[in-house]
């Protein structure tokens, strides 16, 4: 939405217009537009589940990465387990970027093939 503020200006010229006529004064008139922000689009941090990794490391992951305390943690990593894929978190686009690949680096140096995702919400 565009807002609209008029503020009449007076203005001295040259004595003439473009076509040769005499003018003494002209008005314009001054807008001042105030810029609408966008809300940032957000991303889901998704954990796939595995048959290799530990239960016990999936929670540590939660708990590291996602702030999760111990029961959160617990709950998640037993829907990842149950069904698939869990969410940990929704974030900006960055932030998740980041989560995924902190996660990511984390359970490779850790010789485990956790695998985490973030898709658009």
């Amino acid at each position: 939405m565009t807002l609209f503020t008029p503020y009449p200006v007076t203005m001295q010229d040259d004595g003439e217009d473009n076509s040769g006529r005499g003018t003494d004064r002209g008005t314009a008139v001054i807008t001042k537009t105030k810029p609408k922000t966008k809300k940032p689009s957000l991303y889901r941090v998704l954990l796939l589940n595995d048959d290799y990794t530990p239960m016990e490391f999936v929670i540590h992951v939660l708990e590291r990465f996602f702030r999760k305390d111990r029961d959160a943690a617990t709950r998640i990593m037993l829907h990842v387990h149950n069904h698939g894929v869990g969410e940990c978190g929704t974030f900006t686009y960055e932030v998740a970027e980041t989560k995924v690949s902190q996660v990511m680096d984390f359970a490779r140096q850790h010789q485990h093939p956790l695998q985490c995702v973030m898709e658009k919400k």
